[in-house]
């Protein structure tokens, strides 16, 4: 009765599970053992117990939850690393110390299973995860073992079960030889975190079956295909189809069928029955290929939109919830994500459930990366080990067996980031002879010699115009026949945009490039979540940690962070500028010629499911609106469109006249409701601010250098002063693989010392007209600085401050002794900064919004009339740093405990693009030196900035940087504000 020796060193997948299934919903009994299990936890196999434990001898024994993490449950913590490895690579071996955790259930097997043992069928004992390797023990007996985390394993317990009483006991290892195949920059978080089920299998069901549709888009028809491993009888009401079908493969006629896409998700109920057994399955008609270096669906070139998405839930870590699940499927909808590549491992089966119903395109992931082996330079990869050709095959073949009914999935991918060989080789060849209905995928071998697409991670936009541009090239004479089947393939840039952060930025760019060049079929931003953990802090409050937060020696710190939502499901500023970009329309609104221009991005849909509403605002006030009347405009097709005379746009505004257009849903659907906005245009005209005739301020309403000590009804704390410094995001913090032998941007503003520049007041004059101070303000040791003239002026509507900026000295490398490498110091932005009296309590404003922006996360946009509040004014992220921008401002009213003020451009270079106005609870000193959100204290202040230009954000932290045309080089400037009591 006791366990055998636990073997977590040997290179094989598990074995003693039976063959594996498709994924199939069945009318044949079920029973869920998901719920509070006995538990023990002990510090390595070695040390874990061999005593009656695997017979239910539990005394003494803690309980958890299944599904659960144990180091999520009070049993231990958690870990993360990206590249690095928690352990020495020495495979198969993992470490001694190597946590393991008992698992025993005690049960009683349902009546409705018994009666079918009775009967002589079968029972099924089922892990849909199990993180790493797993013993599975029913009333002292061992089944077998289980590799393989996020893959199912069914083993066969018919002859083991009594039905009253029965021990069903699991041996789980953190850590085994699977997880040399498991280093996918992740949280390590083991136990059996997917549900436990047992199934009974009746004499005369289908232990398997396979049923899909094929769609020709030449005739409109459809056919079914269908392998069954017992003869059966399909029916699809819908089509009026019933008829037998034989064990084995046979096609089916459907005649005309509506075709599947992820923007027209038809599906079709199948059943298949036997006497004792129905099973259905929602089938989708497409059909997906790579045509002459395009990616089609049902003969249409298509674009993925597309997102890189773990499983994560920052309370229960990758245990799967249903409410989760939609939820992310449902945001991307709304932001017209098309896309999703499950990173890295095949995902919960409903999520592709839901995929199938609300319309996605799946890229589904084999549970696979060895990139561990980066820091050996791959040396005994296992992917080109022999050795591990069973383990790398028996994966795949888990993934596409228990998948393969879904009409979501266009794509297998064979893993990431585990280079190439012949077990990569065998993985392709398993694939194409059992699926020949999907495409298959993979990044790690360049050459593509094994894929139907060819894929890259964070290729600059200079390669990937380049990749675009190889199809239409003539070949060089001497290019090898691999080289020339690689240049006919779509392109599919599986990863870019890093989402860390204030990010990503450069989007646009990309996706300018996808739409221009027919092999570029898209890409996938990565990530979709920030794997923050939620924990309790020491107030009691709702806090986020991630890497090196739980005492791990080895992690990559909030490398894990890098999301478009926040964990919490929060919507972070990168998705709606992504949602902006990938937008499915395209509306140019051309106020001089009175019409709109609109192009259709959808792959298979005209317009007609959309409503386009205008509306013109004058200084903040709607003063017409309406609906446009529009033709369908075809799939990929454009139109113009005339605009009433009442959206005519005319000057007079003081701050601005707007005309809007947006695409709106006419009718509800399953994941938004009618009038959900899906694209949007604009054209804003500024307008004509009026200030009165100036004289010089009263002199008590400075200080000795010049200051103003009070703005509006708001005592000034601190300032006005140059500044041309940010808390460094996260981007700034890496070099980006576009200059990966410069420093990182931030540390290039460290080494120029503009983070602690320094002012001196050259001079503070008054005549009738206006107090003119002149200040240099510097960097420490250096001579390059920006000198100001400020001149400040009484006018009736308020104090006016007209600025002239003057960039001196040099901004570049060549102070630095022998440095190996020249650069510059671009600045991160151009403006005064002034703290104000009173904690902030928020903000109008007339500007570009509703959230903020920097110039290339600019997209997401629109300008309006604004009202955020405190909580809104910059963004949550989990390690603090620069956010919070809002571009193109030409007015607003700043609120703080201690009163108000209002801005406004009225002169100079800003009078048109208005000004990057930035407020936030804490200066920018505390938000670079903190580590966490949930660290920073409690507001005393309201700290302003006021640019008249910015840097881009980039997407250093994988990617490029900060693009030259979004970058800010020292420069001159001169704008004027209104500074008016609110």
């Amino acid at each position: 009765m006791s366990a055998p020796v636990f073997d977590v060193a040997r290179i094989g997948p598990g074995e003693g599970s039976i063959a594996p299934r498709t994924r199939l919903t069945s009318d044949a009994p079920t029973q869920s053992l998901d719920g509070r299990w006995r538990f023990r936890l002990s510090p390595s196999p070695a040390l874990a117990p061999h005593d009656g434990w695997t017979a239910g001898d539990t005394d003494g024994w803690d309980e958890i939850a299944v599904p659960a993490h144990w180091n999520m449950s009070g049993f231990g913590t958690p870990a993360y690393s990206n590249v690095q490895f928690p352990f020495p690579i020495d495979p198969p071996y993992p470490p001694d110390e190597n946590p393991v955790g008992d698992y025993v259930r005690r049960i009683d097997v349902d009546d409705a299973i018994r009666q079918v043992t009775d009967a002589g069928g079968r029972v099924l004992l089922r892990f849909d995860g199990i993180e790493s390797a797993a013993d599975v023990f029913v009333n002292g007996t061992r089944l077998g073992s289980t590799r393989g985390s996020r893959l199912t394993h069914e083993f066969d317990v018919t002859d083991h079960l009594t039905g009253t009483g029965d021990v069903v006991a699991v041996r789980v290892a953190q850590f085994s030889d699977g997880t040399y195949l498991e280093n996918q920059d992740m949280w390590w978080l083991p136990g059996i975190f997917r549900s436990v089920t047992l199934l009974a299998r009746p004499v005369g069901g289908i232990d398997d079956a396979v049923v899909t549709g094929d769609f020709d888009h030449e005739t409109g028809r459809g056919a079914v295909e269908v392998t069954t491993s017992a003869d059966a009888v399909l029916e699809i009401a819908e089509l009026g189809i019933r008829q037998g079908v034989p064990a084995g493969r046979s096609t089916v006629d459907a005649g005309e069928v509506g075709p599947w896409s992820a923007e027209t998700p038809r599906l079709y109920t199948a059943t298949l029955r036997t006497a004792s057994e129905t099973v259905s399955v929602r089938i989708g008609f497409r059909r997906v290929r790579a045509d002459d270096g395009v990616l089609t669906l049902n003969g249409r070139p298509i674009m993925l939109r597309g997102v890189n998405r773990h499983e994560h839930d920052p309370d229960r870590g990758r245990v799967h919830t249903t409410e989760l699940a939609r939820r992310d499927l449902v945001l991307m909808k709304q932001h017209n994500i098309n896309a999703v590549r499950t990173s890295h491992y095949p995902p919960h089966a409903e999520l592709l459930d839901l995929a199938d119903e609300l319309g996605l395109y799946v890229i589904d992931e084999c549970d696979l990366e060895t990139h561990e082996y980066e820091y050996v330079s791959w040396r005994g990869n296992p992917s080109d080990d022999p050795a591990w050709e069973a383990s790398f095959v028996d994966r795949i073949r888990r993934t596409v067996t228990r998948d393969r009914t879904h009409p979501s999935v266009i794509m297998w991918s064979l893993g990431n980031e585990s280079g190439a060989g012949c077990n990569i080789r065998a993985m392709a060849r398993w694939v194409r002879e059992n699926d020949g209905t999907r495409l298959i995928h993979y990044e790690g071998d360049h050459s593509s010699r094994d894929t139907d697409v060819y894929s890259r991670m964070y290729a600059s936009h200079d390669e990937v115009r380049r990749i675009g541009e190889e199809a239409d090239e003539i070949a060089p004479a001497d290019i090898g026949a691999a080289e020339l089947r690689r240049r006919s393939l779509p392109f599919v840039h599986c990863e870019f945009g890093h989402a860390m952060g204030n990010s990503p930025g450069g989007v646009k760019e990309y996706w300018d490039l996808y739409e221009r060049f027919p092999r570029l079929a898209g890409g996938f931003i990565w990530e979709w979540i920030e794997h923050a953990i939620a924990v309790e802090d020491e107030h009691g409050r709702r806090a986020f940690r991630y890497g090196g937060d739980f005492g791990e020696s080895v992690h990559d710190h909030n490398f894990v962070i890098d999301g478009l939502i926040s964990a919490d499901r929060d919507v972070r500023p990168g998705l709606v500028d992504y949602a902006a970009i990938v937008a499915p329309v395209v509306i140019e609104v051309d106020a001089a010629r009175r019409r709109i221009r609109l192009q259709n991005r959808y792959d298979h849909v005209d317009t007609s499911h959309l409503a386009f509403r205008w509306r013109r605002e004058v200084d903040g006030e709607t003063v017409a609106h309406g609906e446009l009347t529009v033709p369908a405009v075809g799939p990929r097709q454009r139109a113009e469109v005339p605009l009433p005379d009442e959206a005519r746009v005319v000057s007079g505004s003081s701050v601005a006249d707007v005309l809007t257009v947006d695409a709106v849903l006419r009718e509800g659907t399953s994941w938004a409701s009618a009038g959900h906005v899906v694209a949007t245009g604009q054209h804003v005209a500024a307008g004509t601010p009026r200030v009165g005739q100036a004289s010089a301020p009263e002199p008590d309403e400075f200080d000795r250098r010049g200051r103003p000590l009070r703005l509006g009804s708001l005592g000034v704390v601190d300032g006005p002063g140059i500044g041309i410094w940010r808390a460094p995001t996260d981007n700034d913090l890496f070099p980006g693989w576009d200059e990966p032998t410069l420093p990182p941007m931030a540390e290039r503003w460290a080494l120029a010392r503009i983070d602690r520049m320094q002012t001196r007041v050259r001079s503070v004059e008054s005549d009738a007209a206006a107090l003119v101070v002149d200040t240099r303000v510097g960097a420490p040791s250096f001579d390059s600085g920006v000198d100001a003239l400020w001149r400040w002026s009484t006018v009736p509507e308020g104090l006016l401050l007209e600025l002239d900026l003057r960039s001196i000295g040099s901004w570049d490398n060549s102070w630095i002794e022998k440095a190996p490498f020249s650069w510059t110091v671009d600045w991160a932005r151009l403006g005064i900064d002034v703290t104000f009296a009173g904690a902030p309590v928020g903000m109008e404003f007339a500007g570009y919004g509703p959230g903020p922006s920097y110039p290339d996360t600019a997209s997401g946009v629109q300008f309006g009339w604004f009202d955020a509040g405190a909580d809104d004014l910059v963004t949550p992220h989990v390690r603090p740093q620069e956010s919070g921008s809002r571009r193109g401002v030409r007015t607003a009213v700043i609120r703080t405990t201690e009163g108000g003020v209002r801005v406004s451009v009225v002169g100079g270079e800003a009078l048109d693009a208005g000004v990057a106005l930035t407020v936030s609870p804490w200066d920018r000193t505390t938000l670079s030196t903190t580590s966490h959100a949930s660290l920073l204290p409690t507001p005393t202040a309201t700290h302003v900035s006021i640019d008249i230009a910015q840097s881009g954000v980039g997407t250093a932290t994988c990617g490029p940087g900060v693009l030259p045309r979004h970058r800010l080089p020292a420069r001159d400037a001169s704008f004027a504000l209104l500074f008016e009591t609110a």
